[in-house]
């Protein structure tokens, strides 16, 4: 089978980090026999980039058989669903349906009408991916709509010993170190949540350090993840956060708030935990892992979602669109007969 995966976000030297979820899925239908070759939007001006893109996509469709365009977030479904030759898949991601969330919390104007654009475009597409049972229920379960969350790398995310990691890191091997694995600008993410919960923390034990890493190649974050004692992730909103499957991969404690799928994954793991949105909550928390000083079992709550299993679950949703597209023309050439 023929895939063209539509992304505006892929990883590229100057920013190994920016959309390492989209080339791990290419890889991991690579491994399973699907022919994926990404089709990556780029250009300096994000309106001109998506307008550009709809006669590139056209122009590459007509090149050689595609079986299915699979778009990455809502805008590049737009794109994708310029044309009706080849069926189309969308993946949301999060905040394409769910809202983007500004510094006071609210869901802002603009990504509503993002949103409400995004429904009404899942409507005409042949097959939606979400992450999480909320971002079903704001399509309303609708048949085609599959909930399949973002797989985790189990081969690259593994734990590795700490001495070893911190030595490579050039990281002091007897410092308690908190990491936060997301962009502090972003205010979704809500670092100074995180800020706030550590600097409660260093006034018990003035040795902690909250690490902030962000830009990092995936096999540098593993190793990161196997370097430090928790991770720290108070984020307002989000759909299935890799970072979250990646730290219960390398089996590092975390302390979250509950959002998207977080709570399931970490359901039953000593050592993770999900708490309120409150510095002090999350300090009592990190308080608790950093003294005990162990590592957790997380990895074994998470093989489900290695990359294989996701890819062969995303596999299926291409073979049933496909089907469907197939079957009108089968029933238009027996009426022909």
């Amino acid at each position: 089978m023929k895939v063209l995966v539509a992304s505006a976000m892929y990883p590229s030297e100057e920013r190994p980090a920016f959309g390492t979820f989209v080339r791990t899925q290419v890889e991991s239908l690579r491994g399973i026999g699907v022919d994926a070759e990404p089709f990556v939007l780029t250009g300096r001006s994000r309106k001109l980039m998506y307008l550009q893109a709809v006669p590139q996509l056209r122009r590459r469709l007509r090149r050689n058989g595609v079986d299915v365009v699979h778009a990455h977030y809502s805008y590049v479904g737009l794109v994708a669903r310029t044309q009706f030759s080849v069926p189309v898949v969308l993946t949301f991601h999060g905040d394409d349906l769910l809202g983007t969330v500004g510094p006071d919390g609210r869901t802002t104007g603009v990504s509503r009408l993002i949103v409400a654009a995004g429904k009404l475009l899942a409507r005409h597409v042949d097959a939606v991916i979400v992450q999480n049972e909320l971002m079903a229920e704001r399509l309303h379960h609708h048949p085609r709509v599959h909930v399949i969350p973002h797989e985790v790398d189990l081969e690259l995310f593994k734990p590795t010993d700490r001495d070893v990691a911190r030595h490579e890191l050039g990281l002091d091997p007897d410092r308690p170190y908190v990491l936060f694995a997301s962009p502090p600008q972003i205010a979704v993410k809500r670092f100074p949540l995180a800020e706030a919960a550590v600097a409660l923390l260093r006034e018990r034990d003035p040795s902690v350090e909250l690490l902030v890493v962000f830009r990092e190649a995936q096999d540098r974050l593993a190793l990161y993840m196997s370097a430090c004692d928790a991770l720290v992730f108070p984020s307002f909103q989000e759909g299935s956060p890799n970072i979250v499957k990646q730290a219960m991969a390398c089996n590092l404690p975390i302390v979250a708030t509950d959002v998207g799928d977080v709570a399931q994954v970490v359901a039953g793991t000593d050592g993770c935990c999900v708490v309120e949105p409150e510095p002090q909550a999350f300090a009592d928390r990190l308080e608790e892992i950093v003294r005990r000083g162990a590592r957790t079992a997380g990895r074994e709550r998470v093989r489900h979602l290695d990359s294989p299993v996701v890819a062969t679950r995303v596999l299926s949703v291409y073979e049933q669109v496909v089907e469907q597209a197939r079957a009108p023309r089968t029933r238009l050439r027996r009426a022909e007969a």
